[in-house]
Formats: C-alpha cells, sequence, structure tokens
C-alpha cells in the first residue's frame, strides 16, 4: 500500500487530515444533515461481537470495536472509581450512560472484584439495551432505556460519561438532569476542549479501520463545562489530559473527577 511507502510522520499527518474533527457548524441539523451516526447497526454488530469475545476470554479488551491484546486503562477514571468507593463503604454502583454494551465495564471489571458491592448500569439507545439484556447483562451488568429507569432500581453514586457528552445533541440538558439527581460523584472521560475557544460544533470522522462513520461533535469551552457543573453544587477534585491528540489546534481530549458538596 502507498502508505507502506510513507513516512510515519507523513502517515501521521494525512491521518489526521482525512479523518479526525473538522468545520464549525451554525447547528448539530446542520452538521447531522453530512453524518451517518452512531444508530448504524453495522457499528451495533462490530461492537457486539467484539465484546462477547471479550466477554468470553477470547480477546482481553476493546474500545470502539477494535480489539487489543492488554487491557488500556484509563488511569485518571480508575483513580475516581477508587475514591469513589473509599468514599462509600467500599460500594460503588455507576451509572455509565451511553456505556455501549459494557466496553468499560469489561475494562475495569478486574479492578472491582475486592468490593463489598458494585454493579455497572449501563443506560444507552434502544437497540444497544436489547442487545446488551440479551448477550451481556449479568448479576453486576444491567442495562436500561432511561437514567430515571436506572435510578429507580439501584442507589447510584457514580456517574460516568465517557466519551459519550460531546455526541449528544443537547448537552447541557443531559447535564442538568443528570446533576439534579444529586449523585455524590461525576466523572467526564475522553472530551474534547478548547480551554479559550467557544463551543464549536464539528464533524468527527471515524478511521476506517475502525468503522465507516462520521457524526456530529461537540468541542466544549473548558471553563463553561466546568462552571456548568459546579454552579450546579459539585467541585472539581482533578482533571486529566489523555495522550490522544486531536487535530484541531489548541483542542485536548481530557477527563475531570466531579464530587457533590455537602
Amino acid at each position: 500500500m502507498i502508505k507502506d511507502l510513507l513516512p510515519p510522520i507523513v502517515v501521521s499527518y494525512l491521518s489526521t487530515f482525512f479523518y479526525g474533527w473538522t468545520g464549525n457548524y451554525n447547528s448539530w441539523a446542520e452538521a447531522q444533515k453530512k453524518c451517518s451516526g452512531y444508530d448504524n447497526e453495522i457499528i451495533l454488530e462490530k461492537v457486539k461481537n467484539s465484546l462477547l469475545k471479550v466477554k468470553n476470554g477470547e480477546a482481553v479488551f476493546e474500545r470502539d470495536s477494535v480489539l487489543f491484546d492488554k487491557i488500556q486503562y484509563s488511569f485518571p477514571l480508575l483513580s475516581a472509581l477508587s475514591h469513589t468507593a473509599l468514599s462509600s463503604n467500599s460500594e460503588l454502583h455507576v451509572l455509565d450512560f451511553g456505556g455501549s454494551l459494557g466496553s468499560s465495564y469489561y475494562q475495569n471489571r478486574k479492578m472491582l472484584l475486592n468490593l463489598h458491592q458494585y454493579t455497572w448500569n449501563i443506560v444507552e439507545q434502544s437497540h444497544f439495551v436489547e442487545e446488551g439484556k440479551k448477550h451481556f447483562a449479568d448479576e453486576k451488568l444491567h442495562f436500561y432505556y432511561t437514567i430515571s429507569e436506572c435510578l429507580e432500581k439501584h442507589p447510584i453514586n457514580f456517574i460516568l460519561l465517557g466519551s459519550v457528552l460531546q455526541y449528544i445533541e443537547n448537552p447541557y440538558q443531559l447535564l442538568s438532569e443528570l446533576l439534579s439527581k444529586k449523585i455524590p460523584f461525576l466523572f467526564i472521560d475522553r472530551t474534547p476542549i478548547f480551554e479559550k475557544k467557544s463551543d464549536r460544533i464539528t464533524i468527527q470522522k471515524v478511521h476506517k479501520s475502525i468503522y465507516e462513520a462520521q457524526y456530529p461533535c461537540w468541542i466544549f469551552n473548558e471553563i463553561k463545562l466546568i462552571n456548568y457543573i459546579c454552579e450546579a453544587g459539585y467541585e472539581l477534585l482533578f482533571e486529566a489530559e489523555t495522550c490522544e491528540k486531536m487535530n484541531l489546534k489548541n483542542g485536548k481530549l481530557k477527563g475531570y473527577y466531579f464530587k457533590l458538596k455537602n
């Protein structure tokens, strides 16, 4: 292939040119018209088949349908999970909004085995929930159609928004709903931000080696995002920048861990 003949630095540049974040759209609808979204059934099948291999011990780790031979931990997320459990008598009950079919659950379950009690509860699109209930649910992993349904079943003490907030058309509306529940801890992971620029709607194109898709994606103003959460009664315990790079100038992927003030 041509890319095999090019220097790695050139391949890296071309990858960020053809894949990644582009554009600055006036509305979500404007960007959506040019995209094929995450509700694509092909994506669901790829994710399901990959995670079944993880569940059955045929693979070690999955992210975005891609299989890996070792777990790639998010240590900021692990730190947040551990701190929450230590602050809650060794109990952890996660509401993983947009958690696919359990990617983060399978990523971290070995680290949670010594907890006194834990559950991992995913709120997702209906077709993911149906597949999740059929193929993946167990005594620890549960799937729900709505936030309210999940909260009726479990005493949630940790909200996880793992690389999901940016794909919600009205992200602050979702945050408002979650923050109103006064869950003790909130972790936002792998979320694109600008430190100074305003919120921006872009299109994110997924590398074809993962799957063919592109969808609207927010890039958030960091101060605005943090202040919005803190104004709802939370305090920021820590923030962490990921090693992943963006092809937008001054764009970063970061994580944030919040605690509800007493």
